[in-house]
């Protein structure tokens, strides 16, 4: 029986919690905190914990250490394909935006060079933005190009595609990339640009693009906003695994 109480108690509290957050409370507002949670529903902290735990992985919540349990945003869910941040955000019904933060040339240095294939001290275009979807930030973007392939592309504007004005102006193709996915907390800086409190959880991901010849086109790092981003993986078994 004490099992069966705890256990309406943990739903109701849940309940309670969902309840709040979509009819009183905006995203990052700021939960009760647990000891309040657990005196006001007369069940203890680890349970209070477990609760926010479960709420948490669903991405209603996000915690911030020292500064408490926040409301999260509705997560836009990407699978693992090749599509530019445009791209992706009409896909989902979204409408994308970006602000450049900077363009400019600067030597590509030993990590860039290598990555991209060029010499040290050949040019790289780095271009910097902010890309919205339906106006809120979403990641913060660092993108580097060979000088060489898009003549004439700095100091011009990109609000949209970047991919498809590649393809477009500079019969540029993607085809496929090599893309690894970290997780981190995002420091003052990178959080007043994406417009969450510092620490806020999130995404690195890298990627190196490369056109129909093989060419290593671009390298891009950009920082999602772990409390509205998610990957969606579909995995398959192998007839041996089956057996």
């Amino acid at each position: 029986m004490a099992a069966t109480a705890a256990s309406t108690k943990s739903g109701q509290l849940r309940d309670y919690l969902i309840r709040t957050i979509e009819t009183d409370m905006r995203p990052h507002d700021r939960l009760p905190t647990e000891r309040d949670l657990a005196e006001s529903f007369s069940v203890s902290r680890l349970t209070v914990r477990r609760v926010l735990d479960r709420m948490e992985t669903e991405g209603r919540v996000y915690r911030i250490q020292g500064a408490g349990t926040f409301v999260g945003e509705p997560r836009i869910a990407k699978s693992l394909e090749l599509a530019s941040f445009t791209e992706d955000m009409r896909s989902r019904g979204l409408k994308p935006g970006s602000r450049l933060i900077s363009m400019d040339e600067i030597p590509a240095g030993a990590g860039i060079g290598f990555t991209l294939n060029l010499s040290p001290a050949e040019r790289v275009l780095r271009i910097t933005r902010v890309r919205t979807a339906d106006g809120a930030p979403m990641c913060l973007e660092n993108c580097y190009l060979p000088a060489r392939l898009v003549p004439g592309l700095a100091g011009r504007s990109i609000d949209g595609s970047l991919y498809e004005t590649l393809a477009a102006d500079f019969h540029i193709d993607l085809e496929r990339a090599d893309q690894t996915i970290r997780c981190t907390v995002l420091d003052q800086r990178d959080a007043e640009l994406l417009e969450v409190p510092a620490l806020s959880p999130a995404f690195t991901v890298e990627r190196t693009a490369y056109d129909s010849r093989g060419r290593a086109v671009e390298h891009a790092v950009a920082l999602y906003r772990g409390d509205r981003y998610a990957y969606h993986l579909i995995l398959h078994r192998t007839p041996d695994q089956r057996n």
